[in-house]
């Protein structure tokens, strides 16, 4: 099946910097859009960002302009270069991937803190 494995989430101070990975398998990663959201504790999941399989990124508006998303679809990965990270950033991060209209294969998360 289907097994997306973020990684690269930490401790990081406001200002600071991170870079989540995700590593796909068992997928036509090259078809598939790519996508980050994160889910605070008491928060609804929210989305981050996409990425199409060519390559256009979308970024929600909490985000926008500090953070970025790419992807190397000769190594199924895809990343989320997190820039200026806020306290408001802490979260669980989450990798998805979707080859049509819904996200439907997801990773396990990964832990993202940033400290003030």
């Amino acid at each position: 099946q289907v097994q997306l494995v973020e990684s690269g989430g930490g401790l990081v101070h406001a200002g600071g910097s991170l870079t989540l990975s995700c590593e796909a398998s068992n997928i036509i990663f090259s078809m598939a859009a790519m996508g980050w959201y994160r889910q605070a504790p008491g928060k609804q999941r929210e989305w981050v960002a996409a990425i199409t399989g060519g390559g256009k990124p979308s970024y929600g508006d909490s985000v926008q302009g500090r953070f970025k998303i790419s992807r190397d679809n000769t190594k199924n990965m895809a990343y989320l270069e997190m820039n200026n990270l806020k306290p408001e950033d802490t979260a669980v991060y989450y990798c998805s991937g979707a080859l049509g209209l819904s996200w439907d294969y997801w990773g396990q998360g990964t832990q993202v803190t940033v400290s003030s």
